[in-house]
This record gives C-alpha cells, structure tokens and sequence, in this order.
C-alpha cells in the first residue's frame, strides 16, 4: 500500500484488496481506493458484501454522496426517516444515495451473498459514517 499522504506525484495506483475490513455498517469491506491506499482526495471506491440474509447497521453518511453497482444478489434497502421507505435492488442496478440519507440494506437471499461496488466523493469514507438510531413510533 502506498503511504497515506495524497498522492501529488501523478502516479497511477494499483490497489489489489486481499482481506475485508471491519466497518461502523458491520459489514465485510474491500477497502479499493481511498486516501489510505491511493491518496486519493474526494473519492472512494469499494467492494462490500452483505453475507446471506445479512443486514447491515442502520446509518448515513454526513456531508457525502454515494453511488452503488450491485453486481451479485437482491437487496432490500430500508431508508428516510425511521428508516420508513424501502425499495429492492438486483445485480446489475445502479444506486444513488444523497449525502446525509439513513439506510440499511438487507440481504433477501438466505444462502447467498450480496456484493456491491460502492463509491462515494469522500477519500476517507469510514469518517463519515454515522450511526442511525431510528426512533420508535408513538401511536396516539
């Protein structure tokens, strides 16, 4: 890996993920590029995989956007306030989700993986992760 200061030399990095990461969605991460390994200063580039009927931590990322190809398996993502909306997602779909919006997704397969390539225009995006506590709803 390269040293984590930006990379101004205008070199092409390769960066080659062997092992996933522990992150604050509680789910395996390829870290690809980011500050960390490349240098890179707006934007950050992943593989996540949501192992079967998996879930990952309700949250949102605060100040960032982020964009999602679904590669493998069908998605479930819970979103918006209380985390109230929902909308399913298979391979092959592309995923847009604005900057400071609480999701969750869930994987509907039960013995099958759900894999993601997820960027966001956030080098270091794992600073940006927040938790999302949804709040119990109170009927009258």
């Amino acid at each position: 890996m390269q040293d984590p200061q930006l990379n101004l030399t205008g070199e092409i990095v390769t960066v080659r993920p062997e092992h996933s990461i522990d992150t604050i969605q509680h789910l395996p991460n390829y870290v690809g590029i980011s500050q960390m390994t490349a240098g890179a200063r707006g934007i950050s580039m992943n593989i996540v995989v949501i192992p079967p009927a998996a879930k990952a931590q309700p949250h949102y990322h605060q100040g960032f956007e982020t964009a999602i190809y679904l590669l493998k398996g069908e998605v479930q993502t819970f979103y918006g306030e209380n985390l109230s909306k929902s909308c399913t997602n298979q391979a092959g779909d592309f995923i847009f989700i604005p900057a400071g919006v609480p999701h969750q997704p869930v994987n509907l397969s039960p013995d099958t993986e759900a894999i993601a390539l997820v960027a966001r225009n956030d080098a270091n995006e794992q600073e940006s992760v927040r938790v999302y506590a949804a709040q119990a709803t109170v009927l009258a």
